[in-house]
């Protein structure tokens, strides 16, 4: 049987890491990856991998360690279609076959007996997927609608982790009444924002209910002009959310929470839309002033952990600003609204100890998401049962977040399929409806 901790362990054969090895897995940005360019220190799922782009344009993502004498192939040459281990100059092509071994006499030559530990890859609108499993076969990409067009958006953020409690962040939507726009009152917003009811109310309700993807909520509040306003997110297996985004109809949002190992995540952001960008990271105050101001990239280094971080981190109180606080420009005091998350979230420790816990009926979907990861571990671990998506891959199609306003009597799922079937959809680089 398993337990709340054996969804935080990723590594090989631990029962979350069996669990996530049965899909596709988001690695990097298409762009991170230069033809011939240098090879890619790369962490996933605890294992040390390198990732490289040879000079056919082709992906290989491989165990780091040289399978002659376990050097690390980041030094390697990545020339001429294969990447080349600095220490004897063995060379080994994107599926991992050494192709030359030429520090062995030829007569001694065994190249055709060797391969490198090496992962099926595949890329889609910007994104490198390696799939990390067993089957003979690999499934379907996953068919999450933001990353179906060609101009999707995509960023990037490391987290100091675990990839579980990353997550929950973005299905909990009572925090962001305080957390997000805490010092907000609701004349400082227009009368249509879609933040509005949130500030007008920030103690939402609930529904929650099991998905064909994994598990959806509505936070509902009544508004001020007698509709009720929902606020729809998903959980979607093994690692994705979809939060909810101020435009329901006009935008596709996910978020895969990719675990590095069981103490740092890789959140890849996605959206596509038919307007002018991604609400979160644009929206304003009546006056025009942005609610949130934007936060800055540190360099970049080769290391392990040296990607897409941010320049405020735990070292610096995630760049808190006492006075922002106190004066109320800022409710937490920090500006953006990614470190605002980064900051609670990686305030709790590299791993929380979930003991010290106490939920509350707005944790709703936390617990049932937890309890849906739990019993499809067990059941791939004792019956062979695959995970939902695991296979069929269109079932992640049925989600979309988002905001709306509605007439209060709707039930939820009323209420979400409604917006659904009026909403802009993608599939490829069509808009479907």
């Amino acid at each position: 049987m398993t337990d709340l901790a054996d969804l935080t362990c990723v590594g090989p054969g631990t029962p979350m890491g069996t669990l996530m090895r049965q899909y596709w897995v988001p690695a990097a940005k298409s762009s991170e990856l230069k033809r011939d360019g240098d090879p890619m220190r790369l962490m996933l799922l605890g294992e040390k991998l390198i990732a490289f782009r040879d000079s056919e344009g082709r992906v290989g993502v491989l165990d780091h360690r040289c399978p002659h004498r376990c050097a690390s192939l980041f030094l390697g040459r990545n020339e001429e279609s294969g990447i080349r281990c600095v220490y004897h100059g063995w060379k080994f092509d994107v599926a991992g076959r050494c192709v030359d071994m030429p520090s062995v006499p030829p007569h001694q030559d065994f190249k055709d007996k060797v391969h490198a530990k090496a992962f099926r890859t595949a890329e889609r609108n910007g994104l490198v997927w390696v799939y990390m499993g067993d089957a003979a076969e690999p499934p379907p990409l996953p068919a999450i609608e933001a990353n179906l067009v060609a101009d999707c958006e995509i960023w990037c953020l490391q987290r100091d982790c675990n990839w579980l409690q990353a997550l929950e962040g973005d299905i909990d939507t009572s925090h962001v009444g305080f957390l997000h726009v805490g010092s907000l009152k609701p004349d400082d917003l227009a009368d249509d924002h879609p933040m509005r009811p949130t500030v007008l109310d920030r103690a939402p309700e609930y529904a929650v209910t099991n998905t064909a993807w994994g598990t959806m909520y509505g936070g509902y509040r009544p508004n001020d002009d007698g509709q009720r306003s929902w606020r729809v997110a998903h959980f979607m297996f093994p690692f994705w959310t979809q939060t909810p985004n101020n435009r329901f109809s006009s935008r596709a949002i996910a978020r895969a929470w990719v675990p590095m190992d069981d103490e740092h995540s890789m959140l890849f952001d996605i959206t596509c839309g038919v307007d002018e960008g991604n609400p979160a990271y644009s929206s304003t105050r009546k006056t025009g002033e942005p609610l949130f101001a934007p936060f800055e990239y540190a360099p970049a280094t080769t290391d392990w952990f040296g990607r897409w971080r941010c320049v405020d981190d735990r070292r610096n109180d995630w760049g808190i600003d006492r006075e922002l606080q106190r004066n109320g420009s800022q409710y937490t005091g920090i500006p953006n609204i990614t470190m605002q998350d980064q900051a609670v979230t990686e305030s709790m420790g590299p791993i929380i100890d979930h003991s010290y816990e106490h939920l509350a009926p707005t944790d709703q979907m936390i617990a049932r998401t937890r309890r849906r990861l739990l019993l499809a571990t067990q059941a791939l671990s004792e019956q062979g049962t695959l995970p939902p998506g695991a296979q069929d891959s269109d079932v992640f199609f049925g989600a979309r977040a988002g905001s709306f306003l509605c007439d209060p009597g709707l039930p939820f799922e009323t209420a979400y399929a409604t917006q659904l079937e009026t909403a802009t959809r993608w599939a490829g680089d069509k808009v479907v409806s």
